[in-house]
């Protein structure tokens, strides 16, 4: 039996995987981006950013300009260029995904789930959102983007 993140399930008698080992099996199948070239690849048209953080964390700290917000739960069904819950951005397999959470932890997850439903460029955003924020990057306010709460 394979599990769907990780590989080859475990017999009973084997250590169970902890988040770290989890988190660099499944970066070891993708390139990480650093947040200027999630930003470049953003403008240059050629990376659909994916916010997938909670709704307080996007009102505290703001949102990415162009970024699509997609909660976690539904970022599947969204992404899914096959899927009838998809969203019009989701145009094909190859379609170049940077998932963006809080700091790069949950992201990392979210893309590998991406790379099952056969989007193999999808990817995250190293550090995330507070590294974007950090970098200097744009962030504006949801009432600046005419969103309301």
């Amino acid at each position: 039996m394979t599990d769907t993140v990780a590989g080859p399930s475990r017999s009973a008698d084997e250590r169970p995987l902890g988040i770290n080992e989890l988190l660099d099996r499944v970066r070891a199948g993708f390139d990480r981006v650093e947040p200027r070239e999630a930003y470049e690849g953003a403008l240059a048209g050629e990376a659909l950013l994916v916010d997938i953080r909670y709704a307080a964390l996007r009102e505290r700290d703001g949102l990415i300009p162009g970024a699509l917000v997609v909660e976690r739960n539904e970022l599947e069904w969204r992404l899914d260029p096959q899927g009838s819950h998809r969203v019009p951005e989701a145009t094909g397999h190859d379609l170049r995904v940077v998932v963006i959470c809080n700091e790069g932890y949950a992201s990392s997850l979210a893309a590998a789930s991406l790379h099952q439903l056969g989007l193999r460029r999808a990817t995250d955003l190293v550090g995330g959102f507070q590294a974007w924020k950090a970098t200097g990057l744009p962030v504006a306010s949801q009432a600046a983007l005419g969103i309301e709460r």
